[in-house]
């Protein structure tokens, strides 16, 4: 095994656990960030070339130049459906091609006609539609204003720092020589004359002068990274030049804006005027620090601008590396200075100003316009794509560790839950599974019958996951290596060769995944005759695919790797996504296109939402990682990935057991629910830690399945509309600037609010329960709470906050089984918390869990209401086909009533008695029995 490798896997095994931050970049030591951030608000070199205008039905075209080097771009201006505006800003005539990121957007945007209101030789006028909607372009310097009314919503290149590095031939080193020794000559011929002119002499100085601070320049430039870079021991020969953009955008009246994910920061980001900007760069981070904007492993390059009047959202579409400056004028100001300035009449509007820095590629910046959060969710989805919409099965509980050591492992571990009555659904196994760390292969002695393992699962209706990673093995033995290398489907080096670098298995190709036939051919491989010892369920786990190499720069891939005719540093960000693709195409192939896939990733992009699950990464059994879970999946959710979660109990190091307990109590009501440890780590099963705990955690692992009707529904919203699963409080009260910077509670959907306990020794919180006229309800003792009120809650370690909003009905399955299978054609309570106006509305969403054939229109999607004491069931999508055996047993009313009787009334005109009990302390009516289908049309009425 190489030095390397050994040295990194002592580190990984070592009792030290914190990042090294000297393996990763600073914007100072990211040659182009550092050459862009140097560059200050002023005036702009560009202008905008008002004659080269040209206007059709779909777009604006218009040139720009820099004065000072004069060379020309070319803006394009769309106007999309939706309320959607693009910019792409591009060279007029690049030296080459630049790159242009694929295969994100789910199709070319449709457009819609822009008309030209006026011009004259300051600028033009441009019409968005709505007859207060305008777009400014002006054109010295150029700038770009979008209007409603007379309000700026938004202004591009308003201070001026909008940058184009344009591709260029390098001088020669010849050259270069050349002109030395030319210099050289004149000086000695020039001393010559020395004592016989002293203008000469003069001349002779001020030549030398300017020859030195040319010559000081030149090397500066190349210093300063623009042709070549080194960081540490390694070196990027950068054979393309300075090739950054650079982009400013204005929003005045923002204070909050939200999104860049990944960073293990606050929901609501921070100005960046004092430290590095936030970054976009995929990354293997060794256990990363908290609340610094430092990259990770996904780069979503979406940002959200929320004030009570309007949200707003940025998508910067380019996959290199990237950094986002954020500025405000409000920043720093105290609440007493924001107040006294409102006392003295200060006229300042606030406002925050964003730059976006990318070291390759075009501007291609996609402004949705809102104006309200669903709707930028809407926008957005339009240009990515929704959520996938997940197996039921996924949606409960994961127990993975690296790693479980052999089938009777698993074995006895599958036992252990059924011993100690906690439900789960999938068992999942990572890297020591393999023969020898080549992926699609089961090591041959200790999972010598892999099929023998899954079908053991299977007969529990249980499932498992088994990792596959995008390293391959450089082996002549192993399968895979072979065909890939016979193919040319590896990454190149800049020489040409098969890109090799250290990963798990040691010396590791890496299959270049921007090829359609390269991600065709890997699709291919989990087909059940390729995949030896795989069954329909046994789904996939895509880790380290940033992509990861340990001896590479940053723990990455060389920017100058080559994919095809392009560099790495173009696509970087796009190597995770594209591995996802593939690998999800795989296990749809599998089935014949009949069974939803389901793939966790570790790396993503915009778009990744489309292809599985993301989880946020190897984190610490530490109170601030499980705090940061919060906002890290809140920052997700906004930006289209709503299947989003964290290493329960934490990846590195061991909880204690209050910290374990609270862990689980907070991925119980987080999208994605996976307990989760490193190699070195004590083993922790949630019956490990005494009687009283594995009690606690069995409680709240069972909440999670009681509510699975639930998050089902919330997804399959998520995969309709693009709305968030799991979202900040301000989404749902966009005018209640108290919920904009909340981050330590979160809604489920609409109606049930979260607050976790994430301080050690808690014995309470303080929760914000939004909403003016609002009520909420406490869903474990159905005490009603007003809402737009900050509420002290004492808790136990068996407490979890939880509320749901007065107004609206939620559906549950209380018999827990062993797996969600199980729990199939069980019967349905529903929940109805009634507002102050004693009214009440859900749905109940009931497909097959599995397929894609609810796309068939076989499933069940029902309206809940309740409203003049009448509870009734109606068919929202008549023209569906689906059947369920799943029946309502119990109705419970919270905020009710007492009535003298109670009806239920089917579409066969019967109608019969319903028992009931009443709980006049607490206002709570419980309907037990009223016998009919869950996918039945009834009604019930309260007399």
């Amino acid at each position: 095994m190489s030095p390397v490798l050994v040295f990194w896997l002592a580190l990984c095994l070592s009792g030290t656990w914190a990042v090294d931050r000297g393996n990763f970049k600073t914007c100072d030591q990211s040659a182009f960030c550092k050459r862009q951030r140097a560059l200050k608000p002023g005036e702009s070199p560009y202008r905008a070339l008002l004659e080269t205008l040209e206007l059709t039905n779909t777009r604006l075209t218009l040139q720009l130049i820099n004065d000072n080097n004069k060379v020309r771009l070319l803006l394009e201006l769309y106007r999309l459906q939706g309320n959607i505006t693009r910019v792409k800003i591009n060279e007029l005539k690049p030296l080459k091609p630049r790159y242009e990121v694929p295969d994100v957007l789910i199709r070319e945007p449709p457009t819609e006609p822009l008309s030209l209101l006026s011009q004259d030789e300051n600028g033009v006028v441009l019409s968005l539609g709505a007859e207060s909607q305008r777009v400014i372009v002006s054109a010295r310097p150029f700038r770009l204003d979008i209007m409603e009314g007379s309000d700026v919503v938004m202004s591009l290149n308003s201070r001026g720092l909008l940058t184009f590095e344009h591709l260029r031939m390098r001088k020669d080193t010849k050259t270069r020589l050349t002109q030395q020794t030319r210099l050289r000559y004149y000086t000695l011929k020039c001393t010559f004359f020395f004592s016989s002119s002293v203008v000469f002499q003069m001349f002779l100085l001020l030549f030398s002068l300017f020859a030195c601070q040319t010559a000081k320049e030149e090397e500066e430039k190349v210093e300063d990274g623009m042709w070549e870079e080194t960081f540490k021991s390694h070196s990027d020969s950068k054979p393309n030049g300075p090739s950054a953009v650079s982009l400013d955008f204005s929003l005045p009246g923002v204070e909050h804006v939200y999104g860049i994910p990944e960073h293990a920061d606050n929901l609501r980001l921070k100005t960046t005027d004092n430290g590095d900007p936030y970054r976009l760069y995929n990354l293997d981070v060794f256990q990363y620090e908290l609340y610094n904007p430092m990259a990770l492993y996904g780069a979503v390059p979406v940002m959200l601008a929320h004030n009570t009047q309007r949200t707003t959202g940025i998508f910067w579409l380019n996959a290199a590396e990237t950094w986002v400056d954020i500025s405000s004028n409000t920043a720093g100001k105290t609440v007493f200075g924001k107040m006294l300035d409102y006392v003295q009449g200060s006229s300042e509007t606030p406002q925050t100003d964003v730059r976006w820095i990318s070291e390759s590629g075009i501007i291609d910046v996609f402004i949705m316009l809102g104006p309200t959060p669903k709707d930028v969710f809407s926008q957005y989805a339009s240009l990515t794509g929704t959520q996938s919409f997940p197996p039921l099965s996924s949606l409960g509980y994961h127990q993975c560790r690296w790693n479980y050591n052999d089938q009777e492992d698993v074995q006895a571990v599958d036992a252990g839950f059924d011993e100690h009555d906690i439900p789960y659904d999938f068992i999942w196994l990572d890297i020591e599974h393999t023969d020898g760390k080549r992926y699609f292969t089961w090591d041959p002695h200790k999972f010598a019958t892999p099929k023998e393992m899954l079908q053991g699962l299977m007969d529990k209706r249980r499932k498992m996951v088994a990792i596959v990673d995008p390293h391959i093995k450089v082996d002549s033995n192993y399968k895979i290596h072979n065909e890939i290398r016979s193919r040319g489907f590896y990454v190149k080096n800049k020489d040409g060769g098969d890109y090799e670098g250290w990963c798990w298995p040691g010396s590791a190709g890496y299959p270049d995944f921007t090829r359609e036939d390269m991600r065709a051919w890997w699709a291919s491989m989990f087909a059940y005759d390729q995949y030896e010892g795989s069954m329909e369920n046994l789904y996939t786990w895509n880790d380290m695919n940033e992509p990861s190499v340990f001896n590479g720069p940053e723990v990455t891939m060389h920017k100058d790797a080559m994919h095809g005719a392009w560099e790495h540093r173009d696509v970087h960000n796009l190597y995770g996504l594209y591995v996802q693709m593939a690998t999800a195409d795989g296990q749809l192939q599998r089935s014949g296109g009949t069974e939803r896939p389901f793939v966790l990733t570790r790396a993503f992009f915009a778009g990744s939402q489309r292809y599985g699950a993301v989880w946020t990464g190897d984190n610490a059994a530490e109170w601030d990682h499980l705090k940061i879970s919060i906002p890290m999946c809140l920052s997700l959710g906004l930006v289209g990935i709503s299947f989003c979660g964290a290493d329960v109990g934490g990846f590195f190091k061991s909880p204690s057991a209050e910290l374990l307990v609270r862990w689980y109590q907070t991925g119980a009501y987080q999208p994605f629910f996976r307990a989760h440890a490193h190699l070195d780590t004590p083993r922790r099963e949630p019956w490990l830690f005494g009687p009283e705990n594995t009690a606690l955690i069995r409680e709240v692992v069972r909440q999670r399945y009681t509510l699975l009707p639930y998050w089902y529904q919330q997804f399959y919203q998520a995969h309709r509309t693009g709305q968030p699963v799991m979202r900040p409080l301000w989404v749902e009260y966009p005018q209640d600037p108290a919920t904009f910077a909340v981050d330590d509670e979160f809604l489920i959907g609409r109606d049930l609010l979260v607050h976790p306990v994430t301080e050690e020794g808690a014995r309470g919180v303080t929760a914000y329960l939004p909403g003016k006229d609002g009520v909420w309800f406490d869903v474990h003792t159905f005490q009603k709470h007003n809402g737009a009120q900050n509420l002290y809650i004492p808790v136990t370690m068996s407490s979890i906050p939880v509320f749901q909003r007065g107004g609206s009905i939620i559906p549950r399955k209380l018999r827990v089984r062993r797996s969600s299978s199980c729990m199939e054609d069980d019967p349905y309570t529903l929940y109805v918390a009634l507002n102050l106006q004693r009214t009440a509305e859900g749905e109940l969403y009931i497909d097959d869990g599995h397929t894609f054939n609810y796309e068939k229109k076989e499933f069940i999607h029902r309206r809940l209401s309740f409203a003049n004491n009448i509870l009734s069931s109606v068919n929202l999508a008549p023209d569906a086909q689906f059947t369920t055996r799943s029946w309502i047993e119990r109705i419970i009313i919270l905020g009710a009533s007492k009535p003298s009787k109670v009806t239920v009334k089917t579409t066969d005109g019967q109608e019969n008695p319903v028992e009931f009990d009443f709980d006049a302390s607490m206002s709570v009516l419980t309907l037990r029995k009223p016998g009919v289908n869950a996918g039945a049309d009834w009604t019930v009425t309260l007399q």
